[in-house]
């Protein structure tokens, strides 16, 4: 059985770390990132992020169905690099933020489909709608963090990518002008506990 031989991940984001009982990783937000983009009425794609994002994982090779990962992401910490906009997007009209303030993801499963690459399945909910979503996820490195300030602590890096309609969440003002289709890309450290 290979390194990567079972899978898992979190946002997350999990795949295998080595031949041993589970081990709980925390999501370090200062190299955690989740990014997105839509469609503006065909001209270009407009990027932003999520400033404020929390969370956690489990990894074990030996066995699959242990694996899990929750991630939360609060939703006024939005920002495309524009204020008005940030502040209409935290509006009624898409995120309503003041009333469902957490984005959430916690995964169902995992399927090992290469290597080092994968789908995570898991559950997303926003705006007080759940749906299932997958993510296609590669393990970037795992292996103890160089920074003397980590002291070596076991790290665990992902890389995750997926496309959702927003739609599917009630989230319908702009459509089509601004796409239906939002790309997510999430990028993942975390810290063995």
């Amino acid at each position: 059985m290979s390194r990567f031989s079972s899978f898992a991940l979190a946002a997350a984001l999990i795949l295998p770390l080595s031949a041993q009982a589970a081990d709980d990783y925390k999501l370090d937000p200062t190299h955690t990132s989740v990014f997105f983009h839509a469609n503006h009425i065909g001209y270009s794609k407009v990027f932003g992020l999520f400033r404020d994002v929390s969370g956690e994982f489990t990894l074990d090779e030996d066995n699959l169905s242990a694996n899990k990962v929750k991630i939360s992401i609060k939703a006024a910490s939005i920002d495309t690099n524009d204020k008005p906009r940030d502040e209409h997007l935290r509006s009624p009209d898409f995120f309503n933020a003041k009333e469902f303030a957490e984005i959430t993801f916690v995964s169902t499963r995992v399927e090992k489909t290469g290597e080092k690459v994968g789908k995570l399945h898991g559950d997303l909910a926003m705006l007080g709608i759940t749906k299932p979503v997958t993510l296609d996820i590669t393990l970037n490195k795992i292996a103890p963090h160089p920074v003397p300030r980590y002291n070596k602590v076991q790290t665990a890096g992902f890389s995750a990518r997926t496309t959702i309609k927003r739609t599917d969440w009630g989230m319908k003002y702009g459509v089509p002008g601004v796409s239906d289709e939002i790309a997510l890309m999430i990028e993942v450290e975390g810290h063995k506990k």
